[in-house]
């Protein structure tokens, strides 16, 4: 016969019970206590915020909020620096190994059990003139003798397709530059051969699709199609004819390139009316999407009807979208939109998205219904502030995602490349800390486009030239 518990022992168990319903009880009966709090952020006392200019050997210290903090651990522009396990907790770098221009500072603390903080954070600019990070080349005429360049594509094997504005492709095979295919354009302004991309099957088609402006039947911007042979090509096919263009000649756009869908993304800028880029019956101001022979795909966002060019439109409210780029193996979209009088910025493409000019520019005006910038910059400010910080230009141009392998060590993998027209700079945005933008390089001339090549390195293209960064 099973003996019945005293009244004691039914208390003590009902109440041990009541315990392991308010705190967790182990496996084996116990009781699990809370875990300790994380410790407190930290407070930067070195260097100051956005502190600039600063040159040689760079002295970072930290101070703790509370006595929970067994050691520091410090960061660079999101790759370890060092640790420190006393206070007053410290570290230093010697800013000549980096690249002039801003970069980020991070600092967290660790418990005895290894509990961190949240990072705290300082934006600073290094001084001086130097072009890349220590370890890396910079060859500024990997490719020379070009003409008012404008967009840059690698085929599968290896050669440069390099457009012209004045309307030549040219072929780089790795030692000599040739002519690919020459076009009459209207090259007034930013008009002109303005984009280049192959074909997802190129090896087995041959194809390649290039953006121009053409005289015939009117002044407009057109896509064809060619077929390459050797080093030259021809059979044009045109696939888009874009309406015509008023006697204004900037804001046309002109990238072009294939997304993991196998679907054909065009940028056209919206012909210098902001009016157009809100209006869904014309594809001017615009990011548009077509089948590779120029029909339209049956999943676009807002109409689906063949022979309607508004039925293209898979994204709106773009000003003069002159690069874009696509990130390996996830098919994110980055669009860098050139601002007008405060903002350049960098967009996250997604269909049916309405990004907001004329009515709102870079981080201004972003109400219901806009969906605004991942990052900006200004075209100039006395006074550093947000993640654009000491990035200052007038025309953001040329973007490319690096891969999470290659010849670059972190932390330039996994990010984005990017560069203005003006300012000459090659920036990175840290996609995996919260979108941080830090100085990568530079280069002479006008940067205008910008590729991760097959052997890993980056291909920045200037109106004359390629320059090539790479680790030796």
């Amino acid at each position: 016969m099973t003996p019945t518990p005293s009244p004691l022992l039914r208390r003590t168990g009902l109440a041990l019970a009541l315990v392991c319903m308010l705190a967790a009880c182990g496996g084996n009966g116990g009781m699990s206590m809370p875990s300790t709090p994380a410790p407190g952020a930290l407070t930067f006392t070195q260097p100051a915020a956005f502190a600039a200019g600063l040159t040689g050997t760079v002295n970072v210290q930290v101070t703790a909020n509370d006595a929970n903090v067994a050691s520091v651990e410090f960061q660079i522009d999101g790759t370890p620096l060092s640790t420190d396990s006393s206070a007053p907790y410290a570290s230093s770098l010697d800013s000549n190994a980096y690249a002039a221009g801003q970069h980020v500072l991070r600092a967290r603390a660790l418990d005895a059990s290894g509990q961190p903080s949240a990072w705290s954070s300082v934006t600073v600019q290094f001084g001086g003139a130097r072009t890349e990070p220590a370890g890396f080349t910079r060859n500024v005429n990997h490719v020379g003798g070009l003409n008012a360049a404008t967009a840059i594509a690698q085929l599968p094997d290896g050669r440069l397709l390099i457009t012209e504005q004045g309307g030549t492709l040219r072929v780089w095979n790795g030692s000599s530059l040739g002519t690919m295919l020459t076009l009459a354009v209207d090259s007034q302004g930013e008009r002109g051969l303005l984009g280049v991309t192959p074909h997802p099957n190129f090896a087995s088609n041959g194809f390649i699709y290039v953006y121009y402006t053409t005289t015939s039947g009117g002044t407009h911007n057109r896509v064809s199609r060619f077929t390459v042979s050797g080093n030259s090509a021809g059979g044009e096919v045109p696939i888009v004819n874009l309406p015509a263009l008023s006697s204004a000649t900037n804001h046309n756009g002109g990238a072009l390139h294939f997304g993991p869908d196998g679907k054909l993304y065009v940028a056209v800028g919206e012909n210098a009316n902001g009016a157009n880029a809100q209006n869904l019956g014309t594809p001017l101001g615009k990011m548009l999407r077509f089948n590779d022979d120029g029909t339209i795909p049956v999943d676009n966002p807002f109409c689906t009807t063949n022979g309607n060019l508004a039925c293209a439109v898979w994204a709106y409210g773009l000003r003069n979208p002159f690069t874009f780029a696509f990130q390996p193996g996830t098919g994110r979209m980055h669009i860098n939109d050139v601002g007008q009088s405060t903002w350049e910025e960098i967009d996250v493409g997604a269909a049916g998205a309405n990004y907001g000019w004329p009515g709102s520019e870079g981080p201004d005006n972003v109400v219901a219904g806009i969906t605004g910038p991942l990052f900006t910059y200004r075209h100039g400010t006395a006074v550093p502030s947000g993640p654009g910080g000491f990035f200052t230009g007038i025309a953001i141009v040329g973007g490319a995602f690096y891969p999470d392998s290659g010849m670059f060590p972190a932390p330039w993998r996994g990010g984005y490349f990017f560069s203005d027209l003006g300012s000459g700079f090659v920036g990175f945005l840290d996609l995996l800390n919260d979108n941080a933008a830090y100085s990568f390089g530079s280069v002479p001339g006008s940067p205008v486009g910008m590729l991760v090549a097959s052997d890993g390195a980056l291909l920045v293209l200037t109106q004359a030239a390629v320059v090539r960064f790479s680790t030796p």
